[in-house]
C-alpha cells in the first residue's frame, strides 16, 4: 500500500478515539493589567475599623498576676500601672488600718474605661510569696491556680453547647517582683521562674529600684539577665515566638536592654514645676514614677499595655493554653473526664 494511504488510515483510527475538541465559549478579553483606579475603591482598609467597633462593643479581658515577697510594692505598682485603685487597697481599707498581707490567691476584677474602650481587668494577688522560713515548693499553689484557669476554659470549650464567648480567666501575664538586693537572684526566684515560665508569660521586674544607685541598678540588671540565661529561664517575650524580623528586632532590644524593668510605684501625687506627678518624696527630692530618668516604670507600662497586651493574650492562648490542652486531651484519650456533677446531671436527664 501507498505510504499516504497508511497515514490517512491511521488518522481515521485516531479521530475515532479522540473526540473533537468542543468549541470554548467566547470569553470577553480582560483589560490588560487591571489597576486600582479602574476598579475604584474596594474598602479593604475598613476591616480594621470593623474589628475596632466589634471590640468596643464586647470589650476585652486582661488578667495580670503579681508575685513576690511582701513589702515589695506589688499592689502599689499595679495601681500605678492602670492609674486607678485596682489592687487590694481599694477594697475598703482605711488608710489608718494596716493592709492585711495576702493569705490566699485573690482575684479582684475591675472594669476600666478609656476613650470608649472597656477593659475587664483582673488583678490576681498571690500569697506573701516566699515569706515563710521554709519556702519549699511554695510556687505550687500558684502553678495550680494557673492550671485551674486553663482547665476551666477547656471544660467550657469541650461542652456540646458551648458559649459564644467563653469567660476568660486565664493568666495572661505574671509580673515577678525581684528584691533590689544588688546581689544575685535567690534560689527561690530561679526555682519559681523555672517552673512557671513553662505555663505563663513571666515579666521580671526589679521592685523599689530607688533603693539602688544608677550604677548598681545597671549592674544588677545585667547580673539578673545573665543568671536567667545561665539557668535556661525564658521570660516574655520568648525568642521562639517572634513572628518576623520586625518583632525580633523590637523584642531583642527589650530582652537585651530593658529587662528586667527596674521600677518604682507610687499612688501619691506631688507638685513638681507646676505639674502634678506621681512620685515618692525623699529628703533629697521627689522620684517621679513616670520620668524615664528616674525609673523604668513608663517603659514597663508601654510594654505591657501599649505595645504587647494583645500579644500577651495571644501567646497565652496559642502557646501556654494549647500546650496544656494537648497534654490534657492526650492523657484522657481525647476528652476531659466528666465531673461528678455532670455525671449526676446526666443521670437525672435519663
Amino acid at each position: 500500500p501507498h505510504a499516504g494511504q497508511v497515514e490517512s488510515k491511521n488518522e481515521a483510527a485516531m479521530s475515532e478515539l479522540v473526540p473533537e475538541p468542543r468549541q470554548k465559549p467566547v470569553v470577553p478579553m480582560k483589560p490588560m493589567g487591571i489597576n486600582a483606579s479602574l476598579l475604584g475603591y474596594i474598602g479593604i482598609d475598613t476591616i480594621i475599623e470593623q474589628m475596632r467597633k466589634k471590640t468596643m462593643k464586647t470589650g476585652f479581658d486582661f488578667n495580670i498576676m503579681v508575685v513576690g515577697q511582701s513589702g515589695l510594692g506589688k499592689s502599689t505598682l499595679v495601681n500605678t500601672l492602670f492609674k486607678s485603685q485596682v489592687s487590694r487597697k481599694s477594697s475598703g481599707w482605711n488608710r489608718e488600718e494596716k493592709i492585711p498581707k495576702t493569705v490566699e490567691i485573690k482575684a479582684i476584677g475591675h472594669v476600666i474605661e478609656e476613650g470608649g474602650v472597656k477593659m475587664k481587668l483582673t488583678v490576681i494577688d498571690t500569697p506573701g510569696f516566699g515569706d515563710q522560713i521554709n519556702n519549699e515548693n511554695c510556687w505550687e499553689p500558684i502553678e495550680k491556680y494557673i492550671n485551674e484557669q486553663y482547665e476551666k476554659f477547656l471544660k467550657e470549650e469541650v461542652n456540646i453547647a458551648r458559649k459564644k464567648r467563653i469567660p476568660d480567666t486565664r493568666v495572661h501575664c505574671c509580673l515577678y517582683f525581684i528584691s533590689p538586693t544588688g546581689h544575685s537572684l535567690r534560689p527561690l526566684d530561679l526555682e519559681f521562674m523555672k517552673h512557671l515560665s513553662k505555663v505563663v508569660n513571666i515579666i521580671p521586674v526589679i521592685a523599689k529600684a530607688d533603693t539602688m544607685t544608677l550604677e548598681e541598678k545597671t549592674e544588677f540588671k545585667q547580673r539578673v539577665r545573665k543568671e536567667l540565661e545561665v539557668n535556661g529561664i525564658e521570660f516574655y517575650p520568648q525568642k521562639e515566638f517572634d513572628e518576623d524580623l520586625e518583632d525580633k528586632t523590637e523584642n531583642d532590644k527589650i530582652r537585651q536592654e530593658s529587662m528586667p524593668f527596674a521600677v518604682v510605684g507610687s499612688d501619691k501625687e506631688y507638685q513638681v514645676n507646676g505639674k502634678r506627678v506621681l512620685g515618692r518624696k525623699t529628703p533629697w527630692g521627689i522620684i517621679e514614677v513616670e520620668n524615664l530618668n528616674h525609673c523604668e516604670f513608663a517603659l514597663l507600662r508601654d510594654f505591657v499595655i501599649r505595645t504587647h497586651l494583645q500579644d500577651l493574650k495571644e501567646v497565652t492562648h496559642n502557646i501556654h493554653y494549647e500546650t496544656y490542652r494537648a497534654k490534657r486531651l492526650n492523657d484522657n484519650g481525647g476528652l476531659p473526664p466528666m465531673t461528678v456533677e455532670t455525671e449526676e446531671n446526666h443521670e437525672s436527664n435519663l
